[in-house]
């Protein structure tokens, strides 16, 4: 078993909002365990899989290791037991593409597919574009200084991600304050109770009241869109029809709110990450601002170096042998996709960012079948905002200690003060 100490540490949100105890957690366990179980105090066991190689393993076995058996994120054995208690058996609150194994996950997920490749994302480039202009612009505005994370990289691809979802301008705040209560319900600054949950039964009642916010907003938009379908995702989702038949009401809901949560927090945590590395390393915010053709390499680089989606669980459907270890059946996995992204087998130099870095094989979306839908809009998302703010960035540093969100799941930088001069 892996050291209780080590093994608390790496479900402990608090520890990855001071982010060094998770860095030190994963690092020792390449190195000692890459491959071991644990079981912190309150939870059942699972394997921690900490190598590259070994998530991508898991990872492309989609019918050995299963994403809905059990719950998709790491949680205590009385908060299964009270959500089972909640949705009939169930380990999850919501059912989205996270939750879903084949045949519902290749069906749901075509649904939407189309509108996040490539191709058909660059009908939205220049909408995407003057977007990103008014952005710079305001943060401009702002007269050299400002919290990049709160004035723009929140704010940037949740605009996106409503406009092609069907929000409208006046909801965003709404949208944004939801999706912070979700991801950030173990955090006193973001969570609905606005303070520290002092119980499981406080906790799932914040998760409650949010998804249940979300869902009261998305039925009404679901009969919108209904009698009035638009060129936009949610009247996919709201006329969508799986084997002939309309979305079940929790899964047509679920999709609503993975677009509407993971579709802009995810970017947002990258953005915010990648302007506090850049402000942390004048030689590398130099170089990128000298030679535009390197934003690309900023992306990749500060996707790996966040990694905004923490953790995923994977569940054994069947007696199996992963690295050498026996994995049973029903044994629960976590796969920590940081831990994956500074693994020194796959990269030189893990713990420096560098946008020059190549080739830059990180696993910050996912692998194979569940591979992040969005990650094509994400990156172009990021790339267009650097194009039109990087030559007008003329210096930046930071202007404060930039803070992290108490979470373990997804979560990343939640303020990021810095000083700036623009022309």
């Amino acid at each position: 078993m892996i050291p209780q100490d080590v093994a608390n540490t790496i479900v402990d949100p608090k520890a990855y909002a001071a982010w060094t105890p998770i860095e030190e957690a994963f690092g020792y366990l390449r190195r000692e365990a890459p491959l071991e179980q644990a079981q912190p105090e309150g939870f059942d066991p699972f394997w921690v899989v900490t190598r590259q190689d070994d998530i991508r393993a898991v990872e492309l076995q989609n019918e050995l290791f299963h994403n809905g058996d059990r719950s998709t994120v790491v949680t205590t054995i009385e908060a299964d037991k009270k959500v089972r208690a909640l949705m009939g058996g169930s380990p999850h609150l919501v059912r989205s593409l996270v939750q879903m194994d084949n045949p519902d996950h290749g069906n749901y997920r075509r649904l939407t597919q189309g509108w996040f490749q490539p191709q058909n994302l660059r009908a939205l480039e220049e909408r995407i574009r003057v977007i990103a202009r008014g952005f710079v612009d305001r943060m401009a505005a702002h007269g050299g200084r400002c919290d990049f994370a709160k004035d723009v990289a929140f704010l940037y691809p949740l605009h996106v991600i409503m406009e092609v979802l069907g929000v409208p301008e006046i909801d965003e705040p709404r949208m944004l304050k939801l999706t912070q209560e979700l991801f950030g319900n173990a955090d006193p600054e973001l969570n609905r109770s606005a303070g520290q949950l002092q119980d499981v039964d406080q906790a799932l009642l914040a998760l409650q009241g949010t998804i249940a916010d979300f869902i009261a907003y998305f039925n009404e938009m679901t009969e919108d869109r209904r009698a009035k379908p638009r060129q936009d995702v949610a009247s996919i989702i709201a006329n969508g029809m799986i084997e002939g038949k309309p979305l079940g009401h929790l899964e047509a809901m679920s999709y609503y709110i993975i677009v509407a949560t993971a579709g802009h927090d995810t970017t947002s945590s990258t953005t915010a990450s990648a302007l506090w590395a850049l402000a942390e390393n004048p030689a590398q915010f130099r170089a990128v601002k000298d030679d535009l053709s390197l934003v690309k390499g900023l992306i990749e680089e500060s996707i790996r170096w966040e990694t905004p989606v923490k953790h995923f669980m994977r569940t054994a459907t069947d007696d199996a042998e992963l690295a050498g270890k026996k994995i049973a059946k029903g044994d629960w996995l976590f796969l920590s996709y940081p831990s994956g992204n500074r693994d020194e087998a796959v990269f030189d130099n893990p713990y420096a960012f560098d946008v020059t870095r190549s080739p830059n094989k990180h696993v910050a979306f996912g692998y194979g079948a569940h591979v992040c839908l969005g990650q094509h809009l994400a990156r172009m998302e990021m790339r267009i905002l650097w194009e039109e703010l990087l030559p007008r960035l003329e210096s930046v540093e930071l202007d404060g200690q930039p803070r992290r969100m108490e979470a373990s799941f997804v979560c990343g930088p939640k303020s990021v003060p810095v000083r700036f001069k623009m022309n």
